[in-house]
C-alpha cells in the first residue's frame, strides 16, 4: 500500500529517553481530557513509576487515561503497576496476557511491539523508545541509545485511529464493556509546521508489508546514501538484494547494528550475513558504546524514518509495529547528523578482511544460528523467500 503523505506537520525528533521521557511526562501533565499510550514495554522501575504517575494525576483530575501494554514485553505490568493504575481510575488492558501457555504457533508470536501516544488529539510520540529506565539494564553505561518523534498536525488522525482500533479490538476479544471506547472520529488536526509524513503500521490483515515496502521503495529510489541504524537486523533476501543493487548503483549504504549481546541467537545470526554484505561494499558499524535500540533510516539526506519496526522476521512477519516516514531535508539531515556522531563516538567499523579470518568453529555458530532462526519463523508459519 502506497503511504499516505500529509504536510502541515512539526515533528520534534528526541534522543533517547533523556528527551523522551520528560517531552511525554509533561504532555502527559498538561493533558485537558485524554491520553492514550501504547508500549511494549512497561516497567516497575524509576522511569516507569515516574509515567505511571503521570498518569494518575492525569486520571484523578478527570482526564479518560487508556494505556496498553503487551503481555510478554510487560510480563509484570499486571501485577505490579495495573492494580495502581485501574484504582486511581486509568483504564489499562494487557495484549495477549496468556505467556504461561506460550507455544511456537503464529497468534502465540504475534507481539504488541508498537510505541504510540495521543494526548488531546493535539500532541502524539512515534517511536521506539518502551516506558522503561534508559539505564536498566545490567552492567550499561551510558544509558540505551533510541529515537522517538513528538508530531503535531495532520499526520496526529491516523496514529490516533489506529489507537482507537487496536483498543476496540482487544475489548471485543475480552467481550469487555467496562471499557468500552465510546466512538467518534478523531478531529482533523490543523497544520502546525512545514514537514510532510507518512504514518505506517504493520497488522496482520491490510498492512502486513507497509513498513518493509516503504523501505524497500526507498533503497531503490536511492541515488546519494543510505543510512540505517535498526538493533536487530536480519533482512530477507528481498531487503538484502535492495541493498545490494543500491551498491552497484554507487550509492553510499551504512548500517549501524547493535554491537553488545543482548539476544544471543538473533546476535549471531545477523552476523552471518556480514561477510557478503561487507563484500558487496556495504559498510557496517557496531555500536558498543550502550545498548543500541534504535530503528531509524536516512536516505538522499529527505528521507527518513522513525520507528518501533526492527528488520528482521519478527517485526516485518510477526509483530504489531507503527513507523513514521519523513519527507523533509532539515528532518532528515538532522537524524543523519545524530547518527554519524554516534558513529564517530560509539562504534567501530567492520572490515571485510578481518571478518574472513574468523575460525570456522565461529562461522559455524554464526550460520547455525541464522539457520535456526529462519527455521523457527518457517515453524510458525511465516516462511519464504522474503
Amino acid at each position: 500500500m502506497t503511504p499516505k503523505f500529509l504536510p502541515g506537520n512539526r515533528l520534534t525528533l528526541l534522543n533517547s529517553g533523556a528527551e523522551y521521557f520528560p517531552a511525554l511526562i509533561e504532555a502527559i501533565d498538561a493533558a485537558t481530557h485524554e491520553v492514550h499510550l501504547e508500549s511494549y514495554i512497561f516497567e516497575d522501575d524509576v522511569t516507569g513509576r515516574a509515567v505511571a504517575d503521570a498518569m494518575i494525576r492525569a486520571a484523578r483530575r478527570g482526564v479518560t487515561v487508556r494505556v496498553l501494554v503487551d503481555g510478554f514485553g510487560a510480563r509484570e505490568f499486571a501485577d505490579r503497576l495495573q492494580p495502581g493504575l485501574v484504582a486511581a481510575g486509568v483504564q489499562a488492558l494487557v495484549y495477549r496476557p496468556d505467556i504461561a501457555r506460550f507455544q511456537l504457533r503464529r497468534h502465540r508470536l504475534r507481539r504488541l511491539h508498537r510505541k504510540l501516544v495521543v494526548i488531546d488529539g493535539e500532541i502524539a510520540f512515534v517511536g521506539g523508545i518502551n516506558v522503561i529506565d534508559d539505564l536498566n539494564t545490567p552492567h550499561q553505561v551510558p544509558p540505551r541509545y533510541d529515537y522517538a518523534v513528538r508530531v503535531e498536525g495532520p499526520l496526529l488522525r491516523p496514529i490516533e485511529e489506529a489507537l482507537q482500533r487496536l483498543w476496540e479490538l482487544v475489548l471485543w476479544a475480552r467481550l469487555n464493556r467496562r471499557y468500552r471506547l465510546r466512538r467518534r472520529a478523531p478531529r482533523e488536526a490543523a497544520a502546525r509546521g512545514t514537514q510532510t509524513a507518512a504514518f505506517l503500521v504493520r497488522d496482520n490483515i491490510r498492512h502486513r508489508r507497509d513498513i518493509e515496502e516503504a523501505y524497500l521503495a526507498a533503497i531503490a529510489a536511492a541515488q546519494e546514501d543510505i543510512i540505517i541504524a535498526n538493533a536487530y537486523f536480519l533482512p530477507g533476501r528481498r531487503f538484502r538484494k535492495a541493498l545490494h543493487e543500491a551498491v552497484r548503483r554507487r550509492v553510499r549504504v551504512v548500517i549501524l547494528l547493535q554491537g553488545r549481546v543482548e539476544y544471543r541467537l538473533l546476535h549471531y545470526a545477523t552476523q552471518a550475513l556480514y561477510s557478503k554484505l561487507l563484500a558487496a561494499g556495504i559498510r557496517i558499524f557496531e555500536y558498543q558504546r550502550s545498548f543500541l535500540h534504535a530503528k531509524v533510516a536516512v536516505i538522499d539526506r529527505h528521507w527518513a524514518t522513525v520507528g518501533s519496526s526492527n528488520i528482521d522476521p519478527f517485526s516485518l512477519l510477526l509483530a504489531r509495529e507503527a513507523n513514521v516516514v519523513v519527507q523533509d531535508a532539515g528532518f532528515a539531515e538532522e537524524l543523519r547528523n545524530s547518527l554519524r556522531q554516534a558513529m564517530r563516538i560509539g562504534a567501530h567499523e567492520l572490515h571485510a578482511e578481518n571478518w574472513k579470518r574468523l575460525r570456522w568453529p565461529a562461522r559455524l555458530l554464526r550460520w547455525a544460528s541464522y539457520n535456526l532462526v529462519r527455521m523457527l519463523v518457517g515453524i510458525a508459519g511465516y516462511g519464504g523467500k522474503r
